[in-house]
């Protein structure tokens, strides 16, 4: 069963502005999807809409097996949104908020308070539970808004820049927490600007631009596209000039640390020989750059030129 189907989707607002003009998206029940694209180019106003915070122009959103336009109750049930901003009263506290949420959907105060406990603990959020959430670090504040989306254990949740501005650590570690979210069936669609992010946990991925539907495609085969990759080397003695290899890209980053592009049709394994060949020893290697931003970038930049 498709988790999100999209069909014919067009919004244009009073001012002439056309934000979509008639995409068409599928996500698979128990899929972990990103959506991106470039600032203004339609991603707020496809959620918005999905979440019925919208009004599309024309076409078809259907949520499981609910009609948004048909069936708008059923298919709000079945959505948990977290969107970019806080959004919620920070002069209450976390369980108050996440109990409030599960009134909306009708829940016995009992359920209400076993599914609030459980969301938060979820969320590492419990031993904060009664804290005025203003006084929450920025990640905790984050990790409140993900806890309300979830409460009524929605079978979509979207996710809208759910890390921006928090530290590494706390991005990494909500990662691992909506992997698990995810293991254990929920359906994620994720938008951020983060691609280190995308790559990371999702596995299918639509690429949003000028209001169109640019890419529609698994994580896997559009990372293959890639013609190169891009490495920094750190080697073990000082370099006094720049090395050259025929068919890579080498520069000085300092004395012991090389920027190297690698065609993907030469790989590794020449480099090295290369590198050994001059008596450069090579301590450690990691990715220069994050595979998916080169792509997005090139794929934003055709569609532009088109």
């Amino acid at each position: 069963m498709k988790a999100l189907s999209i069909r014919n989707l067009k919004k244009i607002y009073a001012n002439g502005l056309v934000a979509l003009k008639g995409i068409d998206l599928d996500v698979e029940e128990g899929d972990f999807f990103a959506l991106l694209g470039p600032n203004g180019a339609g991603k707020s106003t496809t959620i918005g809409i999905i979440s019925s915070l919208v009004n599309a122009s024309s076409g078809e959103v259907q949520i499981f097996d609910a009609d948004l336009k048909l069936n708008k109750q059923l298919a709000k049930s079945y959505l948990g949104l977290v969107p970019q901003e806080v959004n919620f009263n920070q002069f209450e506290t976390a369980r108050d908020i996440v109990m409030t949420q599960a009134g909306y959907y009708g829940m016995s105060r009992k359920e209400a308070a076993k599914q609030t406990e459980r969301y938060l603990r979820l969320m590492h959020l419990w031993d904060q539970r009664n804290i005025v959430s203003r006084r929450l670090s920025g990640g905790m504040k984050r990790r409140v808004m993900i806890a309300r989306a979830m409460v009524h254990q929605p079978k979509l949740l979207i996710l809208d820049e759910p890390t921006a501005g928090v530290d590494i650590e706390i991005r990494r570690s909500m990662w691992e927490t909506m992997k698990q979210v995810n293991a254990q069936g929920t359906t994620i669609i994720l938008t951020t600007h983060y691609l280190e992010e995308a790559e990371s946990l999702c596995r299918n991925i639509a690429i949003i631009n000028q209001g169109e539907i640019v890419e529609h495609t698994d994580m896997q085969s559009l990372l293959a596209r890639l013609d190169e990759e891009h490495f920094i080397c750190d080697v073990k003695s000082p370099l006094q000039k720049i090395v050259n290899i025929p068919g890579y890209k080498i520069d000085l980053i300092n004395a012991r640390k090389l920027s190297v592009s690698v065609p993907k049709a030469l790989g590794l394994n020449k480099l090295f020989q290369g590198l050994s060949a001059q008596q450069i020893e090579v301590t450690s290697l990691k990715n220069g750059s994050n595979r998916l931003e080169q792509l997005f970038l090139d794929l934003i930049d055709q569609d532009n030129s088109a």
